[in-house]
């Protein structure tokens, strides 16, 4: 369903004065220590602001922060935005070596616990999550940790067998002979293979990322992913329709009533991230909405980059007034 109601952009244009618009854009970049390893991040903004600080977890898994970049662009009213590369990826520690029993749900909350804890976040932050790192995002809030303001689930699953279902429903409105090339590689284990990834390009262009040729932040993430798919080949497989990782039967559903933050869910109309596999979110999380960009497939804020901020932008800010930042209720 389509939002927001005027109150929700009126709560952001209230709490975003010139003074935020026309504050010059600082980032920094740091490493986190994690056990032995460490995570890379980036702050766009300021994270004393005085406005509740988000971070933003990236999808793949195996993938990296290049492609959620655009959402820095909320840090134009005034909030810091966190990206960070997951361990395995990215500017973050590789370790090729490691194997299934690694790669787990587990590890990586404990790093972004650990990021929150590096960065002293604890007082308050929201998180904003897509596509695997929507996954991610539910597990965290689940747990209803100290500080967790917001929860923004992009483009994401409730369950790895929805998704499977999903895409197999999807794979099947493919031309005749791209489907057949997918599944002859699939059957011969040739997943590798120049033939196999240029039909995976058709299914891509329709459900990924609809904008040709693809934007150079999500050409970096493809070329990172490339040179080190360990993550994503662990816990997903050679590809977005031939699941068989650790996260194959994977699901959130039993234990979403827990999630206890305000809930924003978003989408495309052409998203892999059907329908389907989020109206589990929609159904079972006390406070929730849901909107679905109609231009987009799984990439919304780069294929409707301007609405999607917005609409991020207005949940964001009517969470910011409902239940300001500490900082800001203690001036």
């Amino acid at each position: 369903m389509a939002w927001p109601d005027p109150g929700w952009r009126r709560a952001r244009e209230n709490s975003s004065n010139k003074k935020d618009k026309d504050r010059p854009m600082t980032t920094h970049e740091g490493f986190a220590p994690f056990r032995s390893w460490k995570t890379w991040y980036r702050v766009t903004g300021e994270l004393n602001s005085g406005k509740t600080p988000l971070i933003v977890a990236h999808g793949g898994p195996g993938c990296t922060h290049d492609y959620v970049d655009s959402f820095k662009a909320l840090a134009q009213d005034g909030r810091a935005v966190i990206h960070y590369d997951q361990l395995g990826n990215g500017k973050s520690t590789h370790l090729p070596e490691k194997g299934a029993d690694f790669w787990t749900v587990d590890l990586f909350l404990e790093e972004l616990d650990n990021l929150i804890a590096h960065l002293k976040l604890d007082a308050g932050y929201d998180l904003l999550g897509q596509s695997w790192g929507g996954m991610l995002g539910a597990e965290f809030a689940i747990r209803q940790p100290v500080g967790l303001r917001a929860l923004v689930i992009a483009d994401s699953p409730a369950s790895m067998e929805i998704w499977a279902d999903e895409a197999n429903r999807l794979l099947a409105d493919l031309p005749q002979d791209v489907q057949q090339i997918l599944r002859a590689h699939e059957e011969a284990g040739t997943t590798d293979s120049e033939a196999y990834k240029e039909a995976a390009k058709v299914f891509s262009a329709r459900h990924i990322c609809r904008l040709q040729p693809l934007p150079d932040d999500v050409q970096r993430t493809n070329d990172a992913v490339d040179s080190d798919p360990t993550v994503y080949h662990t816990m997903i497989g050679p590809s977005e329709f031939h699941i068989r990782g650790t996260l194959k039967t994977w699901s959130v559903i039993d234990r979403l009533t827990a999630i206890d933050v305000p809930t924003l869910l978003i989408s495309g109309a052409y998203d892999e991230a059907t329908p389907a596999t989020m109206q589990p979110f929609q159904d079972l999380v006390p406070d929730v909405r849901w909107h679905v960009f109609p231009n987009s497939s799984h990439m919304p804020h780069l294929e409707e980059f301007e609405d999607c901020m917005r609409v991020v932008g207005d949940f964001l800010a009517q969470c910011e007034a409902s239940s300001p930042h500490p900082e800001v209720a203690r001036a």
